[in-house]
């Protein structure tokens, strides 16, 4: 049995660095010393681990020094500039930026999906975007039976994808629209994007845009998506196109996606392959109104599929209906659960 494993969390009081430390508190792993480490600012804070106050630490290159594993949600820059300091000092690295995802010599990985790709890491392995995390669960059975050839995709994405900050934001705008305070004194310095000049609001709205606008008119959450899923699937011939939306919801990621399969397959087939997949819960009876909602996936680490129909028109198109937590199965759950099947796999020996 492997000695106790020493573990750092990098962003400890962000969005998903608390769900990180809440998820530690009952993970598998055998855990040993457990760091929080955050900014200069944060630093000296205190936050509970397993009902102890813990202080926060100020993150410096030699924070990792006896660290078997450390869990970084803090930022694309922190990432490029910490986690290779992490690596040189004997840490495995799972990071949640999207900073690594696309480098060839990453494994992306969806432990549901592509477990064995962690076999080829090279001290950092990198989650993927919450979006695909959770439409990758979904899919990759299908795939597996019926084979994949376009995927396109629309989501409905909750603002604590954008962060604390963010929804902090949406709940102002919220308590403004309820005293009908004049949209334009709307509090609106964040969405949709932090690192965009114009910003809207996002209460009692829908914002089509996620992330700065990149090539071809698609915003960078949307490539994200389109060469993620390729990535994941090691397979570049399938079609992906995705359009990301902003919702006021604070947790929980929905998606409408559309497949074309290679071969034809029923509803009733698709159903018993969600019904039978890791991570995935099937939610699917339109008769009496049963399908996934966002409010009822937050806190629940699985996938959540239904309306689930062939197209009208095109023999081999599916809809889905495809739910998650974008803060546990898109982020700190996705993370932990890959750092817990490297250690069943004994990768960490």
């Amino acid at each position: 049995m492997m000695r106790k494993m020493n573990v750092a969390i990098i962003g400890a009081t962000g969005a998903v660095g608390t769900q990180m430390i809440k998820l530690l508190e009952s993970s598998s792993l055998p855990l040993g010393t457990v760091k929080l480490l955050a900014s200069k600012r944060s630093a000296g804070k205190q936050l509970s681990f397993k009902g102890e106050s813990k202080t926060i630490e100020e993150l410096v290159p030699e924070s990792f020094e006896g660290v078997d594993l450390a869990l970084f949600s803090a930022g694309g820059g922190i990432s490029a500039k910490f986690a290779p300091e992490a690596v040189k000092r004997g840490a495995i690295v799972v990071d949640n930026t999207s900073h690594f995802r696309m480098d060839p010599e990453v494994p992306l990985v969806v432990p549901e999906v592509n477990p064995e790709a962690l076999r080829s890491h090279k001290g950092i392995i990198a989650n993927p975007n919450c979006s695909t995390i959770q439409m990758m669960v979904a899919l990759e059975p299908i795939r597996q039976a019926f084979g994949l050839k376009r995927v396109i995709v629309s989501t409905y994405q909750a603002v604590s994808g954008a962060g604390n900050q963010a929804m902090e934001e949406l709940r102002q705008q919220t308590r403004d629209y309820l005293a009908d305070k004049p949209v334009d004194q709307w509090q609106t310095e964040i969405l949709p994007c932090g690192g965009d000049e114009k910003h809207y609001p996002l209460a009692f709205n829908a914002l089509p845009q996620i992330d700065v606008f990149a090539e071809a008119g698609y915003t960078y959450e949307e490539w994200k998506m389109i060469n993620e899923t390729k990535k994941i699937m090691e397979d570049e011939t399938i079609k992906v196109s995705a359009t990301c939306v902003r919702i006021p919801v604070m947790s929980g990621h929905s998606e409408s996606v559309y497949i074309e399969t290679e071969k034809a397959a029923s509803v009733a087939e698709i159903q018993a392959l969600i019904a039978n997949a890791p991570g995935a819960i099937l939610e699917d009876d339109p008769s009496q109104q049963i399908y996934p909602q966002a409010i009822n996936s937050v806190g629940r680490k699985e996938t959540f599929v239904g309306r689930i129909r062939k197209d009208p028109d095109e023999e081999t198109g599916i809809h889905l209906w495809v739910v998650s937590d974008n803060l546990l199965k898109g982020a700190a759950w996705n993370s932990l659960q890959i750092a817990e099947t490297m250690y069943e796999m004994g990768l960490f020996e």
